[in-house]
């Protein structure tokens, strides 16, 4: 039986703030933003390359889950260093590359402090 994480629910304040920061600064494509009624809006966004999206929005429930709240999301990547720079060309502020022996972070957030972490891991260490 396959089990595909494909959509993340993301805890966030401003609606628009939040579409505009991952459309415009972190290079997400926007699949869809609908309003189906009832106060809803859905706009779901996903990373280049991704087959996991994130969904953002207004009237899904869980509202009781407070905007930054989300620590640690990880997109990985073949060439962190290439990735950061494309990133703070598009003005994202974004830390410098943190070597663990092998694996690289860098650490971004988004306007409500979802925080996330860009990741390379080197070949020799893969297991």
């Amino acid at each position: 039986m396959d089990m595909k994480l494909e959509l993340i629910p993301l805890p966030i304040s401003d609606i628009e703030t939040s579409k505009a920061f991952y459309i415009d600064t972190v290079g997400f494509n926007l699949d869809h933003d609908v309003q189906p009624g009832n106060g809803m809006r859905i706009i779901q966004l996903t990373p280049p390359g991704s087959a996991c999206s994130i969904v953002i929005g207004t009237g899904m429930g869980g509202e009781d889950v407070k905007p930054g709240s989300v620590r640690n999301l990880h997109l990985v990547v073949a060439d962190i260093e290439g990735a950061r720079a494309s990133l703070i060309h598009r003005g994202l502020a974004i830390s410098s590359v943190e070597d663990m022996g092998g694996v690289k972070y860098a650490y971004f957030s988004d306007p409500d402090g979802n925080s996330w972490a860009l990741q390379e891991i080197s070949p020799s260490a893969k297991l």
